[in-house]
């Protein structure tokens, strides 16, 4: 899908604070308006700062009245955590796809020894999985998975490669750009 041919694409972020869910949403905001896009983001979390549940909608399109993407209805969900990935696959469309990370990020229910983490997630899960983790640390750092994620979402969605590492390399530190440029490329990579 190139962004030529975008009428409307709702993309669900989801992750848990500290990995970079709301960067990545600044990412895509920032390829969308350069494409000459209305783009529209809003950021739901709890408790993001301690680990907690984070998910921020982006809608991109030619003309977005609402930042909210209703259940049912996100063409894409990329998830940083698999967890997360289960925990909001109800809004994911019938004709959706979803692609996550791998990684498993214990909830403080789990910690604390509350509940247990579920082992069945996969399994359960419709799209595909990535090493995120794995890529980001042979990239230079671990940190760096989250552009993993938006390297595969890249690919995985047809947008321009160029232009996307161009808006994320925008948006990031630029003492950082080598490790996430590999990151990204490997990202790119993994679909």
């Amino acid at each position: 899908m190139s962004m030529q041919d975008v009428k409307k694409t709702d993309i669900l972020i989801v992750g848990v604070g500290g990995q970079g869910t709301l960067l990545a949403s600044r990412v895509l905001g920032k390829y969308a308006l350069d494409a000459g896009f209305d783009v529209k983001l809003s950021e739901v979390h709890g408790m993001a700062q301690r680990g907690g549940s984070v998910m921020t909608y982006v809608r991109i399109g030619k003309d977005i009245a609402s930042p909210v993407i209703d259940e049912g209805g996100a063409d894409f969900i990329l998830a940083f955590e698999k967890l997360e990935a289960l925990r909001y696959l109800h809004y994911l469309s019938p004709e959706g796809q979803i692609l996550y990370s791998t990684q498993e990020i214990m909830p403080m229910p789990v910690v604390t020894g509350a509940a247990e983490y579920p082992r069945d997630i996969e399994a359960r899960l419709p799209g595909t999985g990535i090493d995120a983790l794995g890529l980001a640390l042979e990239a230079g750092n671990g940190r760096a998975a989250n552009s993993v994620m938006l390297g595969a979402l890249c690919k995985k969605l047809g947008f321009d490669r160029e232009k996307f590492e161009a808006a994320l390399l925008a948006c990031i530190p630029q003492k950082t750009a080598e490790i996430n440029k590999k990151a990204f490329a490997l990202g790119c990579g993994a679909v």
